[in-house]
């Protein structure tokens, strides 16, 4: 199957909209149909039930999406090792729900004015993948949050940033100056994957109270957390500068920890071009807290 075709279907899968996935993949609507129509008739079946509304996988669509992600970080594998076989300087960057757009294109800037010849690729990874595809190998180095197993990698805090509750703007306490998290302990919570980083997947999730519940949606996009929320009321977790659709609001709050935005690598695996990455990261938030 062509990798193209793979990749334009896991993106509709994931965003439910040909307009959205269209926006993140940087192309027009009818051409992402049209391929998602092509991969259609290629496998013989719908992967996709189509409405007003958007779209929903089919149990066959869903199926393909597992397989898609799975084949596709293959291909990623592949294309780094054939990258440090050619000797092309290259550096595969992993990123997590906003953690790219927090860096922001000033560290893009000074990376491509140090490195003109370099070749960057980004890989944005799934919530139930805490490194972004580092410890797995997929990546060089990985923009996230923490906190998840550092075991074998090591981590530089960039910044800390607060934390607050996702709620639909029509929330009886929507309008809260902040809440705790025991006034929410009643509602129904994002669930991330089991197999999940444990460390990552007690942060993100709902207050004690709540642990054992099994009510709540398995969620593994940003994406996914915000329409559940829009749609179903939904309680979920995200950093207050973190952009929302309308109808949802954050209110902070008072007694959860700070959301470290970090980098990590291996350090078995450094090489110039990490080095160079990390330290004009670290260099760029040093001047902004100066700034600051």
């Amino acid at each position: 199957m062509d990798l193209r075709l793979l990749r334009y279907f896991v993106a509709v899968a994931e965003e439910l909209n040909f307009g959205r996935a269209a926006a993140r993949l940087h192309m027009t609507q009818p051409p992402l149909s049209r391929a998602v129509q092509q991969l259609e008739t290629d496998l013989g079946c719908a992967l996709l039930h189509r409405s007003p509304a958007g779209v929903a996988l089919t149990p066959a669509g869903a199926t393909l999406y597992e397989e898609a992600r799975a084949l596709l970080a293959r291909a990623a594998r592949v294309r780094t090792k054939v990258a440090a076989a050619a000797g092309t300087p290259a550096l595969t960057v992993g990123t997590l729900a906003d953690s790219a757009e927090q860096v922001g294109a000033e560290l893009a800037a000074a990376f491509r004015e140090r490195h003109p010849h370099a070749r960057i690729r980004i890989r944005e990874a799934d919530l139930s993948d805490p490194t972004a595809g580092l410890r797995s190998g997929l990546v060089d180095v990985a923009l996230t949050r923490a906190p998840f197993d550092e075991t074998g990698l090591t981590v530089r805090v960039l910044r800390s940033d607060p934390i607050g509750a996702v709620l639909r703007a029509d929330d009886p306490l929507a309008g809260r100056a902040g809440l705790r998290l025991a006034e929410l302990a009643d509602r129904r919570w994002f669930r991330l994957p089991e197999d999940t980083d444990p460390a990552w997947r007690a942060y993100w999730s709902g207050p004690p109270a709540t642990a054992g519940r099994c009510d709540g949606p398995v969620v593994r996009t940003v994406h996914e957390c915000m329409q559940s929320a829009l749609w179903d009321g939904t309680v979920g977790l995200t950093a207050l500068n973190h952009p929302l659709p309308p109808g949802l609001t954050t209110v902070p709050l008072l007694d959860k920890p700070p959301s470290d935005l970090v980098l990590a690598w291996r350090p078995n695996a450094t090489t110039p071009l990490v080095r160079s990455f990390t330290g004009l990261a670290a260099d760029l938030y040093r001047q902004s807290r100066a700034a600051g």
